[in-house]
């Protein structure tokens, strides 16, 4: 029913996350009915993206693209942050949510997985031995490794991993702490997330 080009148009946006085929089928509908320029403005940026972005070599944020054998992002070039604190965390996407808080001013370390596994990731395909260095090679050392994997079981595992690894070093390792959300309400909690709470429980201030 559809041109080939739209059809594979929709094939390669039904790849992204969250998007099923109707999802994408309503994209290249819109694109093909709107006014050509969107469709590639939307082309170069893609190509510019893939041309221009590669991983961060000290912390594996997105950068920019530099002549340069180094590319570093904004954050780890940023003097105004405290390089005492290193928040390590999965995906750019976590980095991002931290940041959106505001409340964390050191900088990053992006694992780009977690251990698991039920999916064959072990310790030897995390990034450990990158970690270390970055906590070993700072101008100013580490004092403490926030570790900031999401509260499941691959999440955890990974958490215990890297706080027998990394406090070998002599850093303080710290967990990113968890329990009921902001305007949430305790009828509806698990019993995971209220015995965390209550675990993390702090006096009132």
């Amino acid at each position: 029913m559809l041109p080939g080009r739209i059809q594979e148009l929709v094939r390669l946006f039904a790849q992204l996350p969250s998007v099923g085929e109707k999802t994408a089928q309503r994209f290249a509908l819109f694109l093909a009915a709107r006014d050509p320029e969107m469709a590639r403005a939307l082309g170069e940026a893609l190509i510019a993206m893939a041309d221009g972005i590669v991983p961060c070599a000290r912390c594996g944020n997105l950068a920019e693209a530099v002549a340069s054998p180094e590319a570093i992002c904004g954050i780890c070039s940023d003097g105004k942050r405290d390089p005492a604190l290193l928040c390590v965390v999965a995906r750019v996407q976590d980095l991002m949510s931290i940041e959106r808080s505001s409340a964390f001013r050191g900088h990053y370390f992006v694992l780009g997985k977690l251990l698991s596994p039920l999916e064959g990731v072990g310790a030897e395909e995390l990034p450990l031995a990158a970690l270390r260095r970055r906590i070993q090679s700072t101008d100013t050392p580490v004092r403490e490794v926030l570790v900031a994997t999401p509260p499941s079981v691959d999440g955890e595992a990974t958490a215990l991993l890297l706080a027998q690894d990394l406090r070998a070093l002599g850093v303080r390792v710290t967990r990113l702490a968890s329990g009921v959300p902001h305007g949430g309400d305790l009828e509806f909690a698990d019993p995971v997330t209220i015995g965390r709470a209550i675990a993390g429980r702090r006096g009132l201030e």
